[in-house]
């Protein structure tokens, strides 16, 4: 085993059909399967932005929102926003359309809830939708939600897969000011009539570009035929190909374009190569770099729900503190395994790309691509987890 820093220069990288040993890496069968391996970006220096820094216009004071909401805001130790929340408060407190272009971890959450909840505040008989690509995105801003809301005496509704339902619909039947879902379980919930758009004033779509990707598609444009043509769209993508701006087009008039998109590859983040030789040896290199106390915060992305689930196991079999999260826990499981990897009583947490969408973990120190990703649009979210807040991180792939 050894790191490798290969210095030819080869823009993107590339796809690569490659041998998967088991499910996961390291077992079993072989099948043929798209990757992509990040050999050639990864040994490029950091290219120097282009891009002037962006100076902010407002403090939170300065916005025209109710003192009971700023109080909450300085009570989180918020002083000065982010530049998606500097270009974008303003135009929703004015009830325009938005369009923010932004990655995760620019503050784009609290960009739409604290207008939002000002607007709610102002007439109570305003309700808001928010409409998010995972579970774990779902219960973020649910969780901002209240941290903002505090003794506002405003209520909110959860409404995702791999929870009750029941209790779901019972939380609708008593008119939620904010109702937060995934598209699967709000058509559910649509479709059993326990949900009526119709009432909805807001709409905010978050990464969008993220649920067209695991296959929403659909779900989104068959939920925006259901709203009122008379309402505030706010519409928030890392990226707008031409699937996403058919989305686009039917949900927002005449918007406000925000963009504080940074660079694919952060200069905050030192991209790794790590060679494996043999196969059977991975285990092996990956339980040595763990080892190592550098490796403080450790976010382990696999391919699939069941090699992900065995590694989780050899590494507890092994003494380290790890959890796993995939399609095969359930909402309460993943929520606990999150929740103990964020409060630091596990080290290591080991994801695959669909239950890692949209997960906001302050100091990750590493990402480890235990398994290569299948695009290089999910090896940059993938390394997006970790040199977050303007802290360093580091992001290891494992190729063979």
């Amino acid at each position: 085993m050894y790191y490798q820093r290969n210095n030819q220069r080869s823009g993107r990288g590339g796809y690569s059909p490659r041998r998967s040993f088991g499910r996961g890496g390291g077992f079993g069968g072989v099948r043929r399967i798209k990757t992509f391996d990040p050999t050639n970006i990864a040994s490029l220096p950091p290219a120097p932005s282009q891009i002037e820094e962006y100076v902010v216009k407002h403090q939170f004071e300065d916005f025209n929102i109710a003192p009971e909401l700023k109080r909450n805001i300085a009570q989180k130790g918020y002083k000065t926003p982010t530049p998606i929340q500097d270009q974008s408060i303003s135009p929703i407190l004015e009830g325009r359309d938005l369009i923010g272009m932004a990655n995760t971890g620019t503050g784009k959450t609290a960009a739409f809830l604290i207008p939002l909840i000002d607007k709610v505040l102002r007439d109570r008989n305003q309700k808001v939708l928010i409409i998010t690509p995972t579970r774990e995105l779902a219960a973020q801003i649910r969780d901002e939600f209240y941290s903002f809301a505090n003794g506002l005496n405003l209520s909110t509704t959860l409404c995702i897969g791999g929870a009750n339902l029941w209790r779901q619909k019972e939380a609708l039947r008593r008119n939620p000011n904010f109702v937060i879902g995934t598209p699967g379980r709000l058509e559910d919930l649509i479709q059993t009539r326990s949900l009526n758009l119709s009432y909805f004033g807001t709409v905010v779509l978050d990464e969008a570009d993220r649920m067209v990707d695991i296959g929403f598609i659909g779900n989104i444009k068959r939920i925006i035929a259901q709203l009122s043509r008379t309402r505030q769209s706010l519409f928030f993508s890392a990226t707008v190909d031409e699937k996403v701006r058919s989305v686009l087009q039917s949900f927002v008039v005449n918007p406000v374009t925000v963009s504080v998109k940074t660079g694919d590859i952060t200069t905050q983040v030192k991209q790794e190569i790590v060679r494996v030789i043999a196969p059977n040896s991975k285990i092996e290199e990956l339980h040595r770099l763990l080892a190592k106390s550098e490796f403080e915060k450790v976010l382990i992305f696999g391919r699939t729900k069941h090699g992900v689930q065995k590694l989780s196991d050899e590494l507890i079999k092994r003494g380290l503190k790890a959890g796993a999260i995939h399609g095969n826990k359930n909402q309460s499981q993943r929520a606990r395994v999150l929740e103990s990897f964020k409060k630091n009583f596990i080290q290591i947490l080991i994801a695959t790309d669909v239950a890692s969408r949209g997960l906001d973990i302050p100091n990750v120190s590493h990402v480890i691509n235990y398994d290569l990703p299948e695009s290089y649009e999910s090896y940059i979210h993938r390394i997006g987890r970790t040199g977050r807040a303007d802290k360093k991180g580091v992001a290891l792939t494992f190729v063979g």
